[in-house]
């Protein structure tokens, strides 16, 4: 498909956050057009209802699923919750490309899928056929795939950390202390994330049962040729909307670390590697924008670092991400559609 050809897209589950802003974003790309709007339980209404800051050229109907005409479809968009996004996908015309936002594709392994998500899985086969979506580094493999798997926003920014260190850090030992905002959790209504719940306090939770953990080490073992890498990370609920910063903790020597990392973002348009020295990053510095900026300091324990990213969850983890993906799918450059975003501050 040539530049010229405008591809149509369907954005499956608009009605949550991530299918919002996957809306929000494609409005300004100049070669995918969102036509169709999914969404069972509010089906009937038009997007603006819901989100009235879609009205305009990006508002669309939201229809069921069974109503859209997926002959007219070029790529869809699975901003579904896990389960129900396989559910869907696997019944979709094979002419149509997938950028799928849940977890339904991420794992190569379909016993682990299953040990994480308590679900079997509809087609094993396909796990291993579908690409994982962290742009930085499926490379070629994204190019003409079928369906590409994007990674959860807090894999996205922990790999991203940590993936280029991996012969340059001590493997047994790492630890991740992570905090996201509340939209992370998605749009449903859950008690312990009404504001009177969240404001005015930190809390840890899923304390050593995070379903992204073992994404993240799958994908650490990979990388390593290994597979008995463990991460020890532990998830913070923070009182704000959108943001998410982990701090890796690893051992190994600080200024080789902050040269590979150097090194392998040297040409990454949205990856940032700040200074030694520089400032630690901030949220608010990536705030609305499909970037992700690292920083590297000693600990004042000899031989121990502390390596920090920070991303906005619904656009580097989720939304932007997943065009960044349909970019390379297409051979299209890579930041076409998201290059005009910049951080919202304060």
């Amino acid at each position: 498909m040539s530049v010229e050809t405008v591809m149509k897209a369907a954005i499956l589950g608009a009605s949550g956050y991530t299918g919002a802003e996957t809306v929000r974003l494609l409005a300004a790309h100049p070669h995918v057009e969102a036509v169709a709007a999914t969404g069972n339980a509010l089906s009937g209404k038009a997007l603006s209802e819901i989100f009235p800051h879609l009205a305009g050229p990006s508002d669309l109907p939201v229809v069921k699923s069974d109503d859209v005409d997926w002959s007219g479809i070029d790529v869809a968009f699975s901003c579904l919750p896990h389960g129900t996004s396989q559910d869907l996908i696997e019944t979709l015309p094979e002419h149509i490309r997938v950028i799928d936002l849940s977890a339904d594709y991420r794992f190569r392994d379909a016993k682990t899928y299953f040990s994480t998500y308590g679900r079997h899985h509809l087609t094993p086969d396909k796990l291993r056929k579908s690409v994982y979506g962290l742009p930085e580094w499926c490379g070629k493999a994204a190019r003409n795939a079928r369906l590409i798997a994007c990674p959860g926003c807090y894999p996205t920014a922990t790999l991203l950390a940590l993936l280029p260190l991996v012969e340059k850090i001590e493997l047994d030992h790492l630890i991740v202390d992570a905090k996201s905002g509340v939209s992370g959790a998605g749009r449903g209504l859950k008690e312990g994330n009404l504001f009177s719940e969240t404001a005015e306090g930190v809390h840890a939770y899923a304390v050593g049962t995070h379903r992204h953990v073992p994404e993240i080490e799958q994908e650490l073992n990979l990388a390593a040729g290994r597979d008995d890498i463990g991460v020890t990370f532990t998830p913070h609920l923070i009182p704000m909307t959108r943001g998410e910063l982990v701090t890796c903790h690893v051992r190994g020597d600080v200024d080789q670390i902050h040269a590979a990392l150097t090194t392998r973002y040297g040409d990454a348009p949205f990856v940032h590697v700040l200074p030694l020295g520089a400032p630690p990053p901030d949220t608010r510095h990536v705030r609305g924008t499909n970037t992700c900026r690292i920083a590297v300091y000693p600990d004042r324990v000899k031989g121990r670092v502390v390596v920090i990213a920070v991303i906005d969850n619904l656009i580097k983890g989720s939304s932007g991400q997943a065009i960044q993906n349909l970019n390379l799918m297409m051979g299209w450059e890579e930041t076409t559609g998201l290059s005009g975003l910049q951080a919202l501050f304060p």
